[in-house]
């Protein structure tokens, strides 16, 4: 019997990627999306199904949960990839933007776990895979809120990691780099920007133009090579907490290990802040 994974944010992006590529290695994929009216490349694969999932709506996440068990008989893994950046000044960024990007990407995250957990403590056995970023453990400027909400599912997760190995089922994290995907159309469309915060403008401007280097980089990962990542963390076997995805995240990554806290605090200052900014 092939074993079935459960996927949230499936639309487009890392969460599309992983469905396709799940189903091309025989699992059966229930995939999620706030719209799934307006899908039609995964409702042609056999063992895709698609169905509405809202991870702020536990009604719709029970519903998804119920209706793919009663598809596939059953359950083995959930990758909660849903969520999105708030991106911004923080002076910028409203009370209303904070708590909407809370919802989705921990509470979100929470949500839909909490809904599977009684279904794999019934089997003895599942896989939960937590979306969480690179900015989940090293953060960058106008990058707070989203940051926050990343550290607090890194948190979660780790903790939950040894809560739920005593009901044999392991719980994993990916921590993908910069990915080009429709990801960052909504992380611009819901950048925080306030005019009247005129001492921050020229700040603003030099950050604009050192993230805009990082789009269409030669070496940075797809949503393709995410997917390669979150589908080996889900069949490895093992009991690895957490996965990089992405050479850029990567190298940062050895600059925060291999220096002292301030050391790093330091190097990413003088990475990130312009001359002028440093004192």
């Amino acid at each position: 019997m092939n074993k079935t994974v459960l996927i949230t944010g499936a639309s487009s992006g890392i969460g599309k990627a992983t469905a396709k590529y799940f189903a091309n290695n025989n699992w059966n994929v229930i995939a999620t999306m706030r719209s799934p009216e307006k899908e039609t490349e995964l409702t042609q694969i056999n063992n895709v199904f698609v169905i509405q999932l809202e991870v702020t709506d536990s009604d719709s996440i029970q519903q998804a949960i119920e209706k793919g068990i009663e598809k596939f008989g059953k359950i083995d893994a959930v990758i909660n990839n849903a969520g999105y950046g708030q991106q911004g000044l923080f002076e910028a960024t409203t009370p209303e933007k904070v708590r909407a990007q809370f919802e989705v990407n921990v509470f979100g995250v929470m949500n839909v776990t909490r809904a599977i957990l009684p279904h794999f403590r019934s089997q003895n056995s599942g896989t939960i895979i937590n979306i969480t970023s690179g900015a989940g453990r090293v953060t960058t400027p106008i990058l707070s809120i989203y940051s926050a909400s990343k550290f607090a599912v890194e948190g979660f997760t780790e903790s939950l990691a040894f809560e739920l190995s005593s009901q044999n089922i392991k719980v994993k994290i990916i921590e993908p780099g910069f990915i080009q995907t429709s990801f960052y159309d909504r992380a611009n469309e819901e950048f925080a920007f306030d005019p009247s915060l005129e001492d921050y403008k020229e700040f603003s401007d030099e950050m604009a133009a050192f993230f805009s280097t990082f789009e269409g980089g030669e070496n940075l990962f797809t949503s393709e090579d995410v997917a390669r990542v979150i589908y080996n963390a889900t069949t490895d076997g093992s009991h690895q907490l957490r996965y990089l995805a992405g050479p850029d995240i990567e190298t940062l990554f050895d600059v925060r290990n291999s220096k002292t806290d301030q050391e790093y605090v330091e190097y990413t200052r003088n990475l990130f802040m312009p001359n002028g900014f440093k004192s």
